[in-house]
């Protein structure tokens, strides 16, 4: 049986990404390896990491320790990941490597160049974007651009990566999917009674707007311009409720804010939750303030959910938002786009037939990015690939 490896910087990647790629694989036949760092760097708590490893055991996965470092300054230890990843390919003949994240990706195309190993490479976001830090294009670009001549397939998820990558790097083949794949029969408008047990179990009251947020607690995911902007809302809208689901090292810092603010009864930190989709069916906004992105998968659930979106203009998230369709685009950094965006929703929300009609949008937009439409062009790409 021929085996392949599934390989990503952290654990977590794999949980949240790849967990129906590794299904697919094993259909078509192949022995899946998993190698990441399931110690450290991890978006989810230790316990899920345990699970997700019990998981891939049940389904005869084998799992590898690489020591990656997610700071791509941790040079030394990158290289002990480098010799890690080298060693198995080697060791193991694997008949291709599909790797994710930036470090992932420049470790497993290095090693797969040096044993003469496929490898598939997906850019969940490349690092330099229209209006991304000079810095990015001085570091990241280069190396995505040198890297892309050992890359057999380069798969980008936005239009915007597609375009350069397809016109400006040298892959053996270039692909745009749609995504990760959302799973619309866990991500779909819920039934009121779900609805009101959810709310209920959040302390909502009937009156209160539910705004909703999930991500890393990170600065990238920018949660504190929604906080420094519902300092000024909950003056004029005291029935506004902000919840973030998620965890990260910005935890502290944002619960500082919120008590400065006093914004104690008005922003709640979720933690991590496992229960997102009925979540995303209860809130009446999704807020959604990234600096960077691919193609965020959390957006895309709410919109599958029905739910009328705030986020920025960023890209990814402008393949996903019309404005004024089935959402507003605001800029990433400026809490006044925010305050203006969500009194926008609060002054539509008596005209039931606007908001319907946003949610219809919403539900209607995401039918495109759904799993079974990724699964299938991902199963074309690995049987082109076996091909070549």
């Amino acid at each position: 049986m021929k085996r392949v490896l599934m390989l990503a910087s952290v654990a977590s990647m794999i949980d949240q990404f790849n967990m129906p790629n590794i299904a697919l694989l094993q259909k078509l036949g192949y022995e899946v390896d998993v190698a990441c760092n399931f110690i450290e760097g991890n978006t989810c708590s230790d316990e899920r990491v345990a699970e997700l490893k019990q998981k891939l055991q049940d389904m005869h996965v084998r799992c590898y320790q690489i020591d990656f470092a997610r700071n791509i300054k941790h040079m030394g230890q990158n290289m002990r990941a480098l010799r890690q990843v080298e060693g198995l390919m080697k060791q193991n003949g694997y008949a291709f490597c599909h790797c994710h994240s930036p470090i992932g990706g420049v470790v497993a195309r290095i090693a797969g160049h040096r044993t003469k190993t496929k490898v598939i490479y997906t850019a969940h976001g490349f690092h330099f974007y229209q209006g991304a830090p000079v810095m990015n294009w001085l570091v990241y670009y280069p190396v995505e651009k040198v890297l892309s001549r050992w890359t057999d397939v380069l798969i980008t998820i936005n239009h915007e990566d597609y375009a350069r990558a397809k016109k400006k790097f040298h892959a053996g083949k270039t692909y745009y999917l749609p995504g990760i794949g959302i799973d619309l029969e866990r991500f779909h408008a819920g039934d009121a009674e779900i609805i009101q047990q959810k709310r209920q179990e959040l302390g909502l009251q009937p009156e209160d707007v539910f705004l909703l947020s999930v991500g890393e607690l990170s600065d990238r995911k920018n949660h504190v311009v929604v906080i420094e902007a519902m300092k000024q809302l909950v003056q004029k809208h005291s029935q506004l409720r902000y919840f973030i689901c998620g965890q990260g090292e910005k935890k502290q810092e944002l619960q500082q804010l919120i008590r400065k603010y006093h914004l104690e009864d008005h922003v709640k930190l979720l933690g991590f939750r496992t229960d997102v989709a009925e979540l995303c069916q209860a809130a009446d906004v999704f807020v959604f303030p990234s600096k960077q992105e691919g193609l965020p998968v959390a957006l895309m659930e709410a919109m599958a959910c029905g739910v009328p979106v705030v986020c920025s203009r960023i890209r990814g998230n402008t393949d996903l938002v019309k404005n004024g369709e089935n959402g507003h685009l605001v800029s990433a950094d400026q809490p006044e786009e925010y305050i203006q965006a969500i009194e926008k929703l609060l002054r539509i929300w008596k005209n039931t037939e606007e908001v319907r009609q946003m949610r219809i949008n919403n539900r209607a937009r995401t039918k495109q990015y759904s799993l079974q439409t990724v699964l299938k062009k991902y199963r074309e790409i690995v049987l082109t690939l076996e091909e070549d």
